[in-house]
């Protein structure tokens, strides 16, 4: 037996809502393979808890008070780089999912993952793999084989972000605000948002506008006939 199966992994779970919190250490309990060393109520103390109890894991939720998922990832793998992270939230967006991955998190899970799920993804990152769901997975490989936006970032006018350019494209290709919001894995809010902003910036009223812009700017090309 490998020391890795004959050691259980040494876990810290980091989740906001005490009711999540307090069932997915009673779940891990039941398990082998894993023994849950701490629990915390937010980023700033799982930071202080990995500093007392250096532990293998943490699984890490994202929207928490004080400090969030991704900053306290962040802390802990500049700071505590033997100590890794397993994002385990209800999030599975891009606005989630890449800030957190950037951040240093070696897996990513949603919370309707399985006991065994969480296991196997502690185990992975422990041997140096990651610990993605397979909807995780599918999402990565769709991102990765989209287009590199950095082409929008080079062309973007008026101080556009890219992200607000990627909205503003699929406006003139005429998708609606739920459309986009699906083609980009965010909320319908967040595409208002971007729409809002990218409005104020280039001073358009409506989407109309937007499109002539669009199509002004070289961002979109007329359909060929």
């Amino acid at each position: 037996m490998t020391e890795l199966e004959q050691k259980p992994a040494r876990v810290v779970v980091a989740d906001d809502q005490t009711v999540v919190r307090e069932g997915i250490v009673m779940l891990l309990g039941l398990l082998p393979g894993v023994e849950v060393v701490g629990a915390a109520a937010d980023g700033e103390e799982a930071v202080r808890l990995v500093a007392e109890l250096a532990p293998d894991v943490v699984l890490m939720d994202l929207r928490m008070p004080r400090c969030d998922g991704v900053e306290a990832t962040r802390r802990i793998r500049s700071e505590y780089p033997g100590t890794q992270v397993v994002v385990l939230t209800t999030f599975a967006d891009d606005e989630s999912l890449f800030p957190a991955l950037k951040a240093g998190a070696r897996g990513y899970l949603t919370k309707d993952a399985g006991g065994d799920e969480i296991v196997r993804a502690v185990q992975s990152v422990l041997s140096g793999d990651a610990g993605l769901s397979p909807s995780i997975q599918r999402r990565l490989l769709e991102r990765l084989s989209q287009p590199e936006p950095t082409d929008l970032a080079t062309e973007a006018p008026d101080g556009l972000t890219v992200r607000e350019t990627e909205v503003l494209v699929l406006i003139a290709e005429g998708l609606t605000n739920q459309e986009i919001a699906r083609r980009l894995h965010v909320s319908t809010a967040t595409v208002k948002t971007h729409i809002n902003n990218l409005f104020a910036k280039t001073s358009l009223k409506d989407r109309a506008q937007a499109v002539r812009y669009a199509y002004a700017k070289g961002l979109v090309r007329p359909p060929a006939h």
